[in-house]
């Protein structure tokens, strides 16, 4: 008699759940800008959401301990003269972060540790390179103060955020790019863009090192993102307007991995990926469900674990890094998730077959990870060197340090510029070096 094989994995039953209606964030003016980006950034110290705003552009920054109904005089981030379209916190302070805007400019912000007094309109530093609106920022994952941002003028600039200037830019792309992800080095970035074209870019080299042309037949707009492995992750949808997702290798792009149509829905697909646990969060604006799947080596290679449903579509989402959740509760994954008025967060948990005592550290659901401290100098990336992300335990869990800022001050020179340093006024991107 034969006997089915149930797939062995430790995250077969991560179940996910809405925390209560007090520990959620209430009246926030989520923006209405129509741009496919998350509107929401979160570290294990802050959220932020980009909201709307008269006058120009803002967003809102909260301590995470600020749970409960925001007040509407709030102090908001207001320095953009346009709307806010990304935002994106720094991965080695977890009181920087960047935004980008309409205005054509992106900005490097200072956040202090208590709550917001008076609205701060002072940007550490601009960055002013693009001709037209900045629509992403990326932080680059293990260099310090290596920022990057593409722009409506099909162009790429990668910035050295301590002194305000650009290091390289690329201008490969003939359309409006999509999605931008650095690989877990950041020896290289991969892209999607409306030409259709999935490309594998190295920056140092300011050339496109591989390219597939529609890894989804439709014309709607993909995301992709790098796997731990090398590998691509992508979202995007079929002739018929169906919702699909792929596994490529980027060595080798004539075959994918796997291609799995989902459903039908106009809703882009936005992916967030769990490099640790190697899982994949797929959030669609206009949904009301958070789909999940585990990346393996073995066939099929993308395997579904789960669905959260809810009542309300999501405006936007953002995603805990993993040293902000909580392992006493064998949490392995924490998003925000965007309504019309409020921001509610989301624990994926993993459910144990055998109760354990809450103090009793589960090392296989959490690997060390990614931890705050950056492995290299911006210059010693530009002159070819790689470095993985230095690794912490996650065993005591994750503490932010409020003198954080002051240890780092002596190292950072974003936080020795008490007046905002504009970046070459104005950029004339004839004098930068592209690529031909």
């Amino acid at each position: 008699m034969s006997r089915s094989i149930v797939r062995q994995s430790k995250f077969r039953h991560v179940f996910g759940q809405a925390v209560k209606a007090d520990q959620g964030y209430d009246d926030i003016r989520v923006s209405k800008v129509t741009w496919d980006s998350s509107f929401c950034a979160v570290n294990p110290k802050f959220l932020a959401v980009i909201v709307e705003s008269s006058g120009g552009g803002a967003f809102l920054v909260l301590p995470l301990s600020k749970t409960g109904r925001v007040d509407k005089n709030y102090p908001l981030v207001i320095g953009h003269s346009g709307p806010v379209l990304d935002i994106d916190w720094c991965p080695h302070d977890d009181n920087i972060l960047a935004s980008c805007s309409e205005d054509c400019t992106a900005m490097v912000w200072q956040i202090p540790d208590h709550s917001l007094t008076r609205a701060l309109s002072d940007p550490v530093v601009v960055l002013e390179g693009h001709s037209k609106r900045v629509g992403i920022v990326s932080w680059h994952p293990t260099a310090r103060n290596i920022l990057l941002t593409a722009g409506s003028d099909n162009l790429i600039i990668i910035w050295n955020v301590g002194t305000g200037e650009p290091l390289l830019s690329m201008d490969d792309h003939p359309d409006l790019i999509y999605s931008v992800s650095w690989n877990r080095n950041g020896s290289l970035f991969c892209t999607t863009c409306k030409d259709r074209r999935l490309r594998v870019c190295d920056p140092r080299k300011r050339e496109v090192v591989a390219e597939r042309l529609a890894p989804h037949e439709g014309i709607r707009p993909m995301r992709a993102i790098f796997t731990r492995d090398g590998n691509i992750f992508t979202t995007g949808f079929t002739r018929m307007s169906q919702r699909e997702l792929g596994l490529w290798d980027p060595t080798n792009f004539e075959e994918p991995i796997a291609l799995l149509e989902l459903d039908t829905s106009n809703g882009v697909l936005l992916p967030y990926y769990d490099a640790d646990a190697n899982m994949v969060y797929l959030c669609g604006k206009g949904d009301s469900s958070v789909r999940y799947f585990e990346i393996t080596e073995e066939p099929p290679y993308v395997h579904y674990l789960s669905t959260f449903s809810s009542k309300e579509p999501q405006r936007g989402m953002g995603f805990m890094p993993k040293r902000g959740v909580d392992v006493s509760k064998c949490e392995i994954a924490r998003l925000y998730k965007l309504h019309d008025k409020k921001c509610e967060p989301i624990t994926m948990t993993v459910k144990l077959s055998v109760k354990l005592s809450s103090d009793l550290f589960q090392d296989d659901l959490y690997p060390d990870t990614a931890g705050p401290e950056p492995a290299m100098e911006p210059e010693e990336w530009l002159d070819g060197r790689d470095e993985d992300p230095i690794l912490v335990s996650m065993r005591e869990g994750y503490v932010p340090p409020k003198s954080r800022e002051l240890k780092v001050a002596k190292k950072n020179v974003l936080d020795s510029r008490p007046t905002t340093r504009r970046s070459m006024s104005t950029v004339d991107t004839n004098s930068l070096p592209v690529s031909c």
